[in-house]
């Protein structure tokens, strides 16, 4: 019997495919558990409109991330920390303030977790920060830490 699943099942098949199984194995788990429907020429259209609805989506997705890449790479975050000597910072700047600082003087909401910090920036001066927005877009912000 030919089924679509509609959830993930370990060692027969990933959510969206279209396979045949044992009719035993479907009546009994599959459809009961809810994990798949059958293959009906009105579920594989319905199918195929999810389909292009989540690609169209995706695609949506993907533009608004490089859009935001254009404006981010424009941008020049500014921060105040107190340093001592030779420029070394008291502390360190975080990737919370780095986006804290964005909302707060650009209007931009980036989550801190996407911001690819390595680890904290420690001295004065500019330092390009990558911040991941999409899985194929990556954007570079200039950040500048002057003394307060």
């Amino acid at each position: 019997m030919k089924v679509i699943f509609l959830q993930d099942v370990k060692g027969k098949g990933k959510k969206g495919e279209v396979k045949n199984v044992a009719d035993g194995y479907a009546q009994n788990y599959l459809f009961k558990k809810g994990l798949a429907v059958e293959a009906t020429s009105a579920n594989l259209k319905q199918l195929e409109a999810q389909k292009k609805k989540e690609e169209k989506e995706a695609a949506e997705e993907l533009a608004q991330a490089k859009k935001l890449k254009e404006q981010l790479e424009k941008i020049t975050v500014e921060l105040k920390a107190k340093a001592g000597e030779g420029g070394r910072l008291f502390g360190s700047v975080t990737s919370k303030q780095i986006a804290d600082q964005l909302k707060k003087a650009h209007n931009i909401q980036i989550d801190k977790r996407k911001i690819d910090l390595p680890d904290a920036i420690r001295s004065l001066g500019y330092t390009n920060v990558p911040i991941k927005l999409h899985s194929e877009v990556t954007a570079t912000l200039k950040v500048h830490v002057t003394e307060e």
